[in-house]
């Protein structure tokens, strides 16, 4: 399938950016990281491994919000 293809990609571009120092980048260059983590966000949403993502985030906070009750 094209679409994970693609976000295979932009994972990959998203962990070599990332490694980069902090103090290197410049505003524009964050707001750039952003719109392709978002990117890849989107693109994985709908395929399975979104899905199992949101499941495991949602179980997450569901245990976080009952263990601060």
């Amino acid at each position: 399938m094209l679409t994970i293809n693609v976000a295979v990609l932009l994972a990959v571009i998203v962990i070599l950016r990332l490694r980069r120092r902090t103090e290197a980048r410049s505003r524009k260059d964050e707001k750039l990281t952003v719109a392709i983590v978002l990117a890849l966000g989107v693109l994985l949403a709908p395929t399975p491994i979104g899905q199992g993502i949101v499941n495991v985030l949602g179980q997450l906070a569901g245990g976080i919000s009952q263990a601060g009750r």
